[in-house]
């Protein structure tokens, strides 16, 4: 079973900032789909239900609440 690293931190001039940081770690189910990946993201960070533009890096998902 795969397991999610998340990281909550502010930005500074579009970069992140790392002043403070939160993270978590979720485990997933085989063969998650991407969309599952930023719901159980999301979830864990506190932020359902909160627009964000997703952007995929290859092994990494960024998100930028709207």
């Amino acid at each position: 079973m795969p397991t999610l690293d998340c990281e909550l931190t502010d930005t500074f001039g579009g970069q992140a900032n790392y002043s403070w940081v939160r993270r978590e770690s979720v485990t997933l189910a085989d063969g998650a789909t991407d969309r599952q990946l930023v719901i159980a993201g999301k979830a864990a960070l506190g932020l359902t239900g909160t627009r964000c533009r997703t952007f995929n890096h290859g092994d990494t998902w960024e998100l930028r609440p709207i």
